[in-house]
């Protein structure tokens, strides 16, 4: 009998235990974003779990570890650089908000050419998604201009990703910021 009590009280100790937040998680639900970015600014130990966190389908963690990341990162971090290829690879499973904050991260990496394809294709499914939220939409439309700018042959792509049935649904100010967009690059 005391061995299913040992038994029965290490399953509960481990599912408690399992079901805990982490400091970082804490933080990330009872903080604001300042407040975030000034606890991993002072704690970069963290910083490498809520990279993973960002990766991973624990809400509401991990699309807001994405949306303090791409607040505490410069250009081309090279403590993003090593999971690019990971985010890339499964951005598509993640929910809406987290896939536009790690599009986010995207914008400011550089990314190899064997990755901006995937990448690209990526966006231009997102943005023919006219079901999609726009502020996901949005910065979709933004990597495939980044892409393009890269690769001018691609410049048929975003005139047919521009046509009215893929704008129409969008916002005045978003229409006029997607515009202003196709003005830089063509």
């Amino acid at each position: 009998m005391a061995n299913y009590n040992e038994q029965n009280s290490l399953k509960f100790f481990i599912e408690l235990y399992s079901s805990m937040e982490t400091e970082l998680e804490w933080i990330l639900t009872n903080s604001y974003k300042a407040g975030m970015i000034s606890y991993l600014s002072s704690h970069p130990e963290y910083f490498e779990e809520a990279i993973k966190l960002a990766l991973t389908d624990k809400q509401p963690y991990s699309w807001r570890a994405a949306w303090l990341l791409w607040s505490c990162i410069e250009r081309n971090d090279p403590r993003i650089q090593g999971y690019v290829k990971n985010i890339i690879e499964t951005i598509s499973d993640k929910n809406d908000d987290q896939q536009r904050e790690l599009l986010i991260i995207l914008q400011q990496m550089e990314i190899s050419e064997e990755l901006e394809g995937r990448l690209f294709n990526h966006c231009v499914t997102v943005w023919g998604k006219i079901s999609k939220k726009p502020s996901l939409r949005y910065n979709a439309f933004k990597l495939i201009i980044n892409i393009a700018q890269k690769h001018p042959y691609l410049y048929h792509e975003i005139d047919f990703q521009t046509q009215d049935q893929y704008v129409d649904s969008l916002s005045p100010t978003v229409r006029k910021s997607i515009s202003r967009m196709i003005k830089k690059f063509g």
